[in-house]
């Protein structure tokens, strides 16, 4: 395994390098670092050139104080791309990342082969806005084991959260304990960045084939969302994950592995 610093300015984005073939960049949602793919890795290293990146503000990179944006964020992937000389490759992004990704593929559309976008949106209403603006306050008062809880509230699908509930206790348990947490300003210029986030009218612009997948009880990022982007993207395909959530790629992970896999193997 590789994995380094690159230097944006007066700011570092880590990035780690798993497996071998065809290069795919991994981008991970808010709050998260490029760890949490691992369960994904697993499927993808045999056959990929894993690029995992920790986004600005969150993990081994930099957090300084926002704005953030996920066009910046997209600046920021194809500076490790440049370090790492990949010219083209498929890019993966879960959330916030499926943002990042899509300002990747309209900023540098010559760096970008394929598309896969998991739980993400062009554009937020009124009431997703609302809800990030409220994890934002509720962030900076709440007990960290407490607002681990509220998270999965969110993200995971009522019978995931049923059959696993024992599991998602150990998660709060853990994040409760942990000696280290995301910052404030990594956070809050996280979470900015993907309100501020527009790609709707541009998205007839992205000329890649493009995978994306929703959970059908996914109430963080909707389906609808997807929708939006399935309806602009003209070389795009929806799969929907019927009992998923927000993270319907954990939930029925076999499915989404073989699945996402399938169709990297096919565009690349």
């Amino acid at each position: 395994m590789e994995q380094g610093y690159v230097q944006v300015g007066s700011d570092q984005i880590f990035y780690q390098v798993k497996g071998k073939g065809p290069d795919l960049v991994l981008l991970m949602g808010f709050g998260a670092d490029g760890d949490l793919w691992e369960q994904h890795l697993e499927a993808y290293q045999s056959h990929f050139r894993c690029i995992v990146v920790d986004n600005r503000g969150v993990g081994r990179s930099s957090a300084p104080v926002g704005p953030y944006s996920t066009a910046m964020m997209a600046d920021d992937t194809k500076a490790v791309m440049d370090h790492l000389q990949v010219d083209k490759a498929l890019v993966a992004g879960i959330s916030m990342g499926g943002a990042i990704a899509q300002e990747l593929a309209l900023r540098h559309p010559d760096r970008v082969k394929t598309l896969l976008l998991i739980s993400t949106w062009s554009r937020f209403n009124q009431y997703a806005t609302s809800v990030y603006e409220n994890l934002k306050a509720v962030r900076k008062t709440a007990l960290p084991g407490d607002f681990m809880a509220l998270l999965q509230l969110w993200i995971f699908a009522p019978p995931y959260y049923e059959s696993n509930y024992s599991d998602l206790e150990e998660g709060q348990k853990d994040a409760a304990g942990a000696s280290e947490r995301q910052t404030e300003a990594g956070f809050d210029g996280q979470l900015d960045a993907c309100i501020a986030h527009d790609t709707v009218d541009r998205l007839s612009q992205i000329d890649v084939p493009t995978l994306i997948t929703v959970g059908e009880m996914d109430i963080f990022t909707p389906p609808a969302f997807s929708e939006v982007l399935h309806e602009g993207i003209k070389n795009s395909s929806l799969e929907r994950f019927p009992t998923g959530g927000h993270v319907h790629h954990w939930e029925d992970l076999e499915r989404f592995n073989q699945l996402t896999t399938d169709f990297l193997l096919k565009n690349c």
